[in-house]
């Protein structure tokens, strides 16, 4: 039998609701549901890694902000991309090349196909270039256009499911000028948003030799990311604890 995983739909929302939505979808993976979405942001947001310190939102002062439940360093969502992947536990998902390569190669295949060239950081071309922001730290597995980095991604197990959130660097934001995205560097729009997800949905699938269909949340993780949004994401309180 094969594996299944859900593409859930395209979405833009605030980071608060992103975030929670994310993770109930961790919730369903450590019940054995596996499912993939893709989605933008309402507005220009901060999202700081999990053990960040709260002051780091400094960086980009007057923009909007919240913390994620998985780790790195902190993004800029404006002009970019973002997934979320949540994996049940168990050898059927979790075997072989670990999942942060595997999206940044299906990526990397993907803007050849577009003629656009990136490779992978390997061990040994590690560069930090920055404190704060995740697309200045260069690690082992992170995707780079011309020595920049446009793709990273981090991850958070729970109970053996995984979640994993990744953001792709479309283009540059007023907010992070020095941060160039794909379609910077093509000169051109390669995609938009919603074309890149489906072209990365389908080659997910391929790599992981499951059957992927596009679903939607049940009603109880539409209450379950009604109430992490309030006790967690859209609390300074929590936001704010580091």
């Amino acid at each position: 039998m094969r594996l299944a995983l859900r593409l859930l739909p395209f979405s833009t929302a605030d980071g608060a609701t992103n975030m929670a939505a994310d993770e109930a979808m961790l919730e369903s993976a450590s019940a054995g549901v596996a499912s993939l979405r893709f989605y933008t942001w309402t507005e220009p947001t901060l999202s700081l890694g999990y053990f960040q310190p709260a002051e780091a939102r400094a960086e980009t002062p007057g923009v909007d902000w919240v913390r994620r439940s998985t780790g790195g360093a902190a993004i800029l969502h404006h002009h970019e991309l973002t997934y979320a992947l949540a994996l049940p536990p168990g050898a059927d998902w979790h075997t072989g090349e670990s999942w942060v390569c595997r999206m940044h190669h299906l990526l990397r295949d993907e803007l050849a196909a577009a003629g656009l060239a990136a490779h992978a950081v390997v061990c040994g071309e590690e560069r930090k270039l920055g404190e704060v922001l995740c697309f200045f730290d260069q690690t082992a597995g992170d995707l780079l256009v011309d020595g920049a980095k446009v793709a990273g991604s981090a991850q958070r197990k729970w109970k053996g499911a995984l979640l994993q959130h990744g953001s792709i660097l479309l283009r540059r934001s007023l907010h992070a000028p020095h941060l160039a995205g794909i379609h910077d560097f093509a000169g051109r729009d390669l995609f938009t948003p919603e074309a890149l997800a489906a072209r990365l949905a389908a080659r997910v699938a391929v790599a992981a030799g499951c059957d992927a269909e596009p679903g939607d949340w049940t009603p109880l993780e539409r209450a379950r990311t009604v109430k992490i949004r309030a006790d967690k994401y859209a609390d300074p309180a929590w936001n704010g604890k580091r």
